[in-house]
């Protein structure tokens, strides 16, 4: 642990709970760091290295370019701009006014998410107004279809576990809708772990975190066509601004991108089985394997929390972990279910949830 944890009161957490950027994305591969850390000591151009960077992100997309960004949130919000204001420099630079634009962005109202943000504020940062069409259980192409007119700029297509899973348009839908209406379509893969998968759907702008699946800093990018690149780059000298990216950052995201897929695939199900048969034996505690929600494949322990066994409901019983520095995913708390995610975990931080788990589930039944 370094010194600054403690000096500034922010001792590591065991992560439980997946990529998050409420617990600071991934940590950082050797190789990472020190391609940042090299970075660091240099200067360079730094509109050369976002057009090399964007060659990078094309190569690990298979699109024909892409653009580095801070974060997946802010690549929606340039995504937008892109295709609101293009390299029009007077629009570029009126933004988020798009004046006499296209700026309507449509989007189905089960994937008008907040991820810690709203999407809906993402996109009227670049000067779109979101359009929500159908309802939050059930959107079909006829909605998406019929809500196009003369100031849709694009269609906004989220692929999330926050988003709704079922009754939605598909993304293959979508495209076609799109196709047919001569409309861009955006896809929000801010957590997806395939990085070919989004842009081979025939989507123009897909958008990926660069601090999630790929292991990189905290960062984003956005890969596609070679025109809607370009004007994702020029959108750096108008609301890109203050979203610029570090040299430091855009080293250490080149990084990850060359190393992603060269480990083996880590069994995920083998591991959080043996997880689960440890915690069975947990008062109040029912565990089992589950798949991710959004069909990722990762696998998952679930802890279903009965309050009479257990003295404390799934809420309280996440937030008395959170509070000695363990996080478990808790999306579904309400339900008295918690998750254990086993990427972000080293085996003797595993050890520690078992720990505090069983220290904390023991002493609050005797």
């Amino acid at each position: 642990m370094h010194p600054l944890h403690t000096d500034l009161g922010v001792p590591p957490a065991v992560n439980a709970s997946g990529r998050m950027t409420a617990l600071g994305g991934s940590v950082l591969s050797d190789a990472v760091v020190a391609a940042m850390g090299e970075a660091a000591r240099h200067h360079v151009v730094m509109d050369d290295l976002i057009t090399a960077v964007g060659r990078e992100i094309a190569r690990a997309t298979g699109t024909e370019d892409g653009c580095p960004t801070t974060g997946a949130a802010a690549g929606i919000a340039v995504a937008v701009a892109a295709v609101v204001a293009g390299t029009d420099l007077a629009r570029i630079e009126a933004l988020p006014d798009p004046g006499d634009a296209p700026c309507e962005v449509i989007l189905p109202r089960g994937h008008s998410v907040h991820f810690g943000a709203p999407v809906r504020q993402m996109i009227a940062l670049g000067g779109g107004r979101p359009v929500e069409v159908g309802s939050a259980n059930k959107v079909s192409r006829d909605h998406l279809a019929g809500a196009i007119g003369p100031r849709t700029a694009a269609l906004l297509y989220v692929q999330s576990h926050h988003a709704v899973q079922k009754g939605m348009v598909s993304l293959a839908e979508t495209v076609e809708v799109g196709r047919a209406h001569g409309v861009p379509v955006i896809v929000d893969a801010a957590a997806e772990e395939d990085l070919r998968r989004w842009p081979d759907s025939g989507a123009d702008l897909v958008i990926y975190s660069g601090g999630k699946a790929v292991g990189g800093p905290t960062s984003g990018m956005i890969c596609g066509s070679a025109r809607y690149m370009a004007a994702c780059r020029a959108q750096y000298g108008g609301i890109a601004r203050p979203m610029k990216v570090g040299k430091e950052t855009l080293f250490g995201l080149v990084q990850a991108l060359r190393d992603y897929g060269t480990e083996p695939a880590a069994d995920h199900r083998a591991r959080m089985t043996k997880l689960a048969d440890r915690l069975s034996a947990l008062p109040g505690l029912t565990t089992r394997v589950v798949g991710d929600e959004a069909g990722r494949a990762i696998h998952r322990t679930e802890l279903t929390v009965d309050p009479a066994g257990a003295g404390r409901d799934a809420t309280r019983l996440a937030a008395e972990l959170a509070a000695c520095g363990v996080h478990l995913r808790d999306h579904q708390s309400a339900t008295g279910r918690l998750l254990i995610d086993p990427r972000p975990m080293k085996p003797d931080e595993e050890e520690q949830l078992v720990a505090r788990l069983t220290a904390l589930l023991e002493e609050g039944t005797r």
